[in-house]
């Protein structure tokens, strides 16, 4: 084909499509293989990603086959629909969002179809999370080696679309340099394979005379047309991700159409498969960490290292240090760096720890001869090597919503420069930072890839106010004027979607963002492949999630006062930056969030899903799909599968908590018609005041036969609202009562304690806390137990019913005021309500004075025994114990005590790392709940605890844990509390 006879650039500004909403959505439902979703709430939660921009898709289809796609994809051409391809929705530069159908694969095309070792390649759906991927192709001894700081959340397919790269990068290359081969479907219906085409491959192909073989001709032409520019234009860098991959067409690449597609960012095909071309697992790494006294100078001593052939090169500065310091994140790791205001991390790999730490040790020798003077951390312990690692994939989330500093955005995080010029363009960029306002003593930080010189930033733009809004305009073309100057590239892994779409002439020239518009028409003419980005783009400070415009409903009659967010249940909701890591599968790690999306694989089920709904609530655009604010029927079915876990509170990097604001909700949703609340939120919120009428009447007997007799037992189940599953008995004598008869209890040589008499303690297991009272005597301690009611109000809190929870919490802390004020601790048992004493009363009040003296002196039972009891050593047990730590106990108080009490009593304890248990309190309980609750049980626990040895002993504190281990665990084993592990035996009758 003749250059003259290639199409048109598409160059038109893209308009929305006009498209018959219901019939498109009628069509899909009888033609798809798949869930079709085009309800106000599945297009709320995809309605942006982790990026500054936002559209409301047309609606969401989840195939699943990739031939359900396909389908899909015919019923949108049908109707003139426009068509977005998504992966884990992690992007950052604006290609996940639009005005489309969107396909979202994650849920159920992540099959890994067929692995050839002798080739080392395997072919893959386009769903699959790289972990995943990973983890099954560990027995082969393969792996994929790119591997971005998602690659626990995000998905190959999302890795083909941004040309994804990560640490491994440096080792490995990006994935262009790891496809092997893409099936591929365009707009009009044509599909297939495409890579490497040597010119016996392409005279067949062109034989066929078919769509396929007119793109193909295309492509030569396009190629023969553009060569020269592409060669004297494309950035000749290792992380040159802006632009499409025209330089894959050339001779000296194999004319590798699949290479050209990849980064493509959904604008011209779906990709429906992938063939992935795999690397051997390198069985040992050392990591060395080296310390600069500015990031800059640790720059400049990249070149000097890249001999050496590190695995991974990577760059954090002092701020990103700082940022993660004050959220309390990775707190380990960051004990194991050197000094210095700017660190390297330089990874080595071999067959042996031998063999990477010699490596490790010549390239620490050079460098010692040069003029790079740096302070060394040397780790070889593959523990430590992954907490420091967390440290640097932790940067998005770290760096933003950092406490007193103005919130980040992304837009420049993404830059790439030659790694030999990196500490020149680092300089130059700080510049940039000063002259703007943006920079401060506190960030923004740099840190990134820097052994290929590609730098992450978040900064402070003020994306709240026309004002700001034109001055982050202003900043981008700078900084890509900046990036040219330096020979560099815009993105170098991230793409270019919207935030750079528009700047590419500036990088490329008119004569090659010509030939992208050509590109695109031949595979997309009509412009329906994500439209808008990267070619014929939107503006980059159009569609912002934000914006001089953004006026959102501000919520003023709240119950808990947001303190970390200025008061203001808009930031909270704001608050996700998008990163996903709530869409994270495994729990390795200990990480909890999100137990409900581990099971469904909703976007709407994970916490950031339900941050979208939150912030459309409060319909701040005008143009949203929820417009019923606080009494959103959507957003309040996102919320019914949250077990307000608190995990997300720990392990959000942008400290979402959605357990307090699903309370919050819950609160308003049903404010002024408490006869719509389902009937569980009265018979387990209300609890506590049912636990003590049954304990004062001496009612336990009788309830307990009418909750658990056969005949009754699912009657009173389904008038209480609840889920057909056994439930706890009610103890026939309280721990209050057994204390007002027996107490008191301890000679006080070390001071008076108050232990917390919980509702679940006090009125179903009140052994635990009988043998609490006897350790904690034991140790020196005189143990209090009030007498009179009191509880935490956590019933009340998990079901929205605040107005209550707050009258309960304020007598609770009026009672216990002067016990505090004296200097006296509180000892909690049930770590959800010790939590609640903790954390969520100062939130309700920030401004009493009593509840922060509370807060502060509420300890756990271990905390109580290594921090404030010096010199004591408790009772030694021996053998093994699996522990099983619960949720609020991870998210608000911490484990770190109870580990240091169990190693003194000789005990090899493990905690297990299987996130939530399932039960979470009243969710379990609540009826529709019962099946999630049990797959949340099945996915990690019970198998760990079926292949553990019977003398084996299992501990967990939080009665919701006990509870579904008793009722779940077909092993026999029976949960203990750490206060009947350790109390010693009773001396006489009358001890507890």
């Amino acid at each position: 084909m003749p250059a003259s006879e290639l199409p048109d650039p598409v160059v038109r500004p893209p308009a929305v499509a006009q498209v018959d909403r219901v019939a498109l959505e009628a069509a899909l439902r009888a033609r798809v293989d798949g869930e079709v979703r085009f309800d106000a709430g599945s297009r709320a939660a995809y309605s942006t990603d982790a990026s500054n921009f936002r559209q409301t898709p047309i609606g969401v289809v989840v195939p699943h086959t990739p031939e359900a796609a396909v389908q899909a994809v015919a019923v949108a051409r049908e109707h003139g629909a426009p068509v977005l391809s998504r992966g884990g929705g992690t992007s950052l530069a604006g290609q996940c969002t639009n005005t489309a159908v969107v396909l979202d694969w994650s849920k159920y095309c992540h099959q890994l179809e067929s692995v050839d070792t002798e080739a080392r390649t395997c072919v893959v759906q386009p769903g699959i999370v790289p972990d995943e991927l990973n983890r099954r192709l560990a027995p082969h001894g393969l792996r994929f080696g790119p591997e971005p700081a998602t690659h626990m959340n995000c998905t190959i397919g999302g890795m083909i679309g941004n040309n994804s790269c990560g640490a491994t990068a440096q080792a490995t290359g990006k994935v262009v340099d790891n496809i092997a081969r893409l099936e591929v479907l365009l707009h009009d219906g044509t599909r297939f394979w495409c890579g490497e085409t040597d010119d016996e491959e392409y005279a067949r192909i062109e034989r066929r005379g078919d769509p396929c073989a007119a793109v193909y001709r295309s492509l030569r032409a396009l190629r023969d047309t553009y060569a020269d520019e592409i060669r004297r234009r494309f950035p000749d860098i290792p992380r040159r991700v802006s632009g499409y991959n025209l330089d894959s067409l050339l001779p000296e690449h194999g004319f590798d159409v699949a290479g050209l597609l990849v980064g493509s960012e959904s604008t011209l095909v779906t990709v429906l498969r992938a063939e992935l071309e795999l690397v051997p697992v390198v069985p040992e790494r050392s990591l060395v960490v080296l310390g600069f006294d500015d990031v800059a100078r640790a720059a400049d001593a990249v070149p000097d290292i890249l001999p050496y052939e590190p695995m991974a090169l990577e760059g954090v500065d002092a701020h990103l240090v700082h940022d993660e310091r004050l959220k309390h994140l990775n707190r380990r790791a960051l004990e194991q760096l050197p000094e210095g205001n700017a660190f390297l991390m330089v990874e080595f790999g071999g067959e042996s720890v031998a063999e990477s730490d010699e490596r490790a040790h010549r390239m620490l020798d050079a460098l010692g001869e040069t003029e790079h003077d740096a302070q060394v951390a040397f780790l070889d312990d593959p523990a430590g090597e992954e907490q420091l690692w967390q440290v640097r994939e932790a940067g998005l989330g770290a760096t933003a919503h950092v406490p007193h500093r103005p919130d980040t955005f992304e837009g420049w995080e993404d830059s790439a420069v030659a790694p030999e010029r990196l500490g020149d363009y680092l300089r130059r960029l700080r510049a940039l930072f000063r002259e703007f306002g943006y920079e401060s003593d506190t960030g923004p930080s740099l840190y990134g890839h820097f052994g290929q010189g590609c730098v992450h930033t978040r900064i402070p733009f003020d994306l709240y106010s026309a004002e700001g809004v034109a001055e982050y305009r202003r900043f981008m073309e700078r900084a890509a004027d900046l990036v040219v100057e330096f020979g560099g590239s815009f993105s170098g892994e991230h793409g270019d979607g919207q935030s750079r779409g528009e700047l590419l002439p500036r990088l490329f020239g008119p004569v090659l963002v010509e030939a992208f518009g050509r590109l695109k028409a031949v595979f997309d003419p009509l412009d329906r492949m994500n439209p808008g980005k990267v070619v014929a783009p939107y503006r980059l400070d159009e569609h912002l999630r934000l914006g001089g415009d953004w006026a959102p409903y501000e919520p003023r009659d709240l119950h808990f006062r947001f303190p970390h967010d200025g008061g203001s249940f808009t930031q909270a909701a704001n608050r996700c930056v998008g990163v996903g890591k709530c869409r994270q599968l495994s729990t390795e790690g200990g990480q909890v969030m999100c137990p409900s999306y581990q099971v469904t694989l909703e976007e709407e089920h994970s916490t950031r899903g339900r941050a979208r709904l939150l912030f459309e609530m409060l319909d701040g655009h005008g143009d949203g799909p929820l417009r019923d604010g606080w009494r959103s029927e959507a957003v309040r079915d996102a919320l019914d599968l949250c077990l307000a876990c608190k995990g997300c509170r720990r392990d959000c990097p942008a400290d979402v908590d959605m357990a307090t604001y699903k309370a919050e909700f819950l609160a308003h949703h049903y404010a002024g018609r408490p006869w719509r609340r389902p009937r569980s939120d009265w018979s387990l919120g209300w609890l506590p005041a049912l636990a003590q009428v049954v304990d004062r009447a001496r009612l336990a007997p009788a309830v307990n036969a009418l909750t658990h007799s056969p005949g009754l037992h699912r009657a009173a189940a389904r008038l209480a609202g609840l889920a057909d599953r056994e439930l706890p008995r009610f103890a026939g004598e309280s721990l209050q009562r057994w204390y007002t008869r027996t107490g008191p209890y301890g000679d006080g040589s070390r001071g008076t304690v108050v232990l917390w008499p919980d509702t679940f303690t006090n009125f179903l297991h009140p052994h635990v806390g009988r043998a609490a009272v006897r350790l904690v005597a034991d140790a020196g301690w005189r143990v209090v137990v009030p007498e009179e009611p009191l509880c935490c109000g956590l019933t009340w809190i998990s079901t929205g019913q605040l107005g209550v929870a707050e009258r309960v919490l304020t007598r609770t802390v009026r009672r216990l005021a002067p016990h505090v004020r004296g200097g006296g601790l509180v000892v909690g048992l049930e770590p959800s309500c010790t939590a609640v004493l903790r954390s969520d009363a100062a939130e309700l009040f920030p401004n009493s004075l009593d509840v922060r003296p509370l807060r502060d002196a509420t300890v756990t039972l271990a905390e109580l025994l290594t921090e404030h009891s010096p010199g004591y050593e408790p009772p030694r047990r021996s053998g093994q114990a699996l522990v099983q730590v619960h949720c609020h106990q991870h998210a608000v108080l911490g484990w770190d005590a109870d580990a240091e009490l169990l190693r003194r009593a000789g005990v090899d304890a493990e905690r297990l790392d299987t996130g939530c248990c399932g039960l979470a309190g009243n969710f379990g309980f609540e009826r529709g709940h019962l099946e999630v609750s049990h797959a949340i049980a099945e996915r990690a626990l019970l198998p760990r605890l079926r292949e553990a040895d019977p003398s084996t002993k299992v501990l967990a504190d939080g009665f919701s844990c006990r509870t579904q281990i008793h009722e779940l665990n077909s092993a026999g084993h029976e949960a203990l509390h750490l206060a009947e592990l350790l109390a010693p035996e009773p001396r006489d009758r009358t001890a507890p």
